[in-house]
């Protein structure tokens, strides 16, 4: 099933079924008016909403309308929880390296997550806004899931049975004011401004057999300014499953339906710079950032500058088939104005 929220009916938006092409979708408030509620309320909406589902892959609705991906808000356009992995331990390892430092061997037994803002999101074709070009922004492709209510200390047995649903995410990175921040010693703030997220969610089964042992086994396509930026397997190189990443959180506290839980950075290993970007046959990159790095190792700087004001990035997934699966996250970078 397909689920997004259009961007009319309040602060929550109007939940929408849509069909499995992406072409059409139908409203569904005497079912559930948000996405939150039918998550609060999932045992029992699940069959009527999937019932509505069927009847727009059967053209059978007797209420659809045109789906369009730029009235749209991220799926939930806000949340209890926002919590982000860096499952894909490749970018983490690069990182280090460009500053020469080596990966602690904790690192592949304990996941790293940040918590990042969730009362504010964006639209998936809503601008990427930014205050000045020497922030560094960047765009990180990334897959997540949203949860059911997850108890306390849960294992990730447990965890895998309380996936709801998985979206895409663009999880913007101000890199130059990233290293101040973690300096302080209290993590991301300011230079991680609101994330987007596809226009659509998807339930695991429509991912079919590319959804196994809690990992998306299929490229993510990441375009910069129309040309192709990157495309690896979210299925290769993920060290933790989102069973884990969710166990992780839980460990301590429980998790409210509606919790999103990101994979991080989408990364696969790859031999060098000259090999690993699509013009040269790789599967290149999600980010600016792991692309300055090879840069950094190989040639002794970084000549890849990051953002512009008028960049366009798209971030989609495909299904074997060549549909898309969540539609895409198609972004312009932005200047905005303070507020006076």
């Amino acid at each position: 099933m397909k689920l997004a929220t259009l961007k009319h009916g309040g602060r929550d938006g109007t939940l929408v079924v849509v069909s499995r092409d992406l072409s059409r979708c139908q409203t569904v408030g005497d079912i559930a008016p948000s996405l939150q509620q039918a998550l609060d309320n999932w045992d029992e909406v699940l069959a009527p909403l999937e019932l509505v589902y069927d009847m727009l892959n059967n053209g059978h609705a007797r209420h659809a309308i045109p789906f369009e991906p730029g009235h749209c808000h991220s799926p939930l356009p806000r949340a209890y929880q926002w919590a982000d992995g860096s499952a894909y331990l490749n970018h983490v390892e690069l990182v280090r390296k460009a500053r020469g430092a080596e990966l602690p061997p904790e690192f592949h037994v304990d996941p790293l997550m940040y918590q990042g803002g969730s009362d504010s999101f964006v639209g998936p074709c809503d601008p990427i806004l930014a205050g000045d070009e020497a922030w560094g922004i960047d765009f990180e492709a990334e897959v997540a899931v949203v949860t059911g209510d997850v108890p306390l200390g849960a294992m990730p047995e447990t965890c895998a049975q309380q996936i709801r649903l998985l979206m895409l995410v663009n999880d913007v990175s101000l890199r130059n004011l990233i290293p101040a921040e973690l300096a302080k010693g209290f993590g991301f703030l300011q230079s991680k401004p609101a994330s987007a997220f596809s226009p659509v969610a998807v339930t695991p089964d429509e991912l079919g057999s590319a959804w196994k042992d809690s990992r998306v086994h299929l490229p993510l396509d990441v375009a910069l300014n129309g040309v192709s930026f990157g495309k690896p397997n979210a299925g290769v190189d993920m060290t933790f499953n989102f069973a884990q990443l969710v166990a992780h959180v839980a460990r301590t506290r429980e998790l409210e339906a509606g919790s999103i839980i990101g994979s991080g950075t989408v990364s696969n290993k790859q031999g060098s710079l000259f090999g690993s970007s699509v013009d040269n046959g790789g599967v290149g990159y999600c980010c600016i950032a792991e692309l300055r790095m090879y840069e950094t190792i190989e040639q002794g700087k970084p000549t890849t500058p990051f953002m512009r004001f008028g960049d366009r990035v798209r971030i989609e997934m495909k299904d074997g088939n060549g549909a898309s699966i969540f539609g895409a996250i198609d972004e312009l970078v932005e200047r905005y104005s303070p507020a006076v």
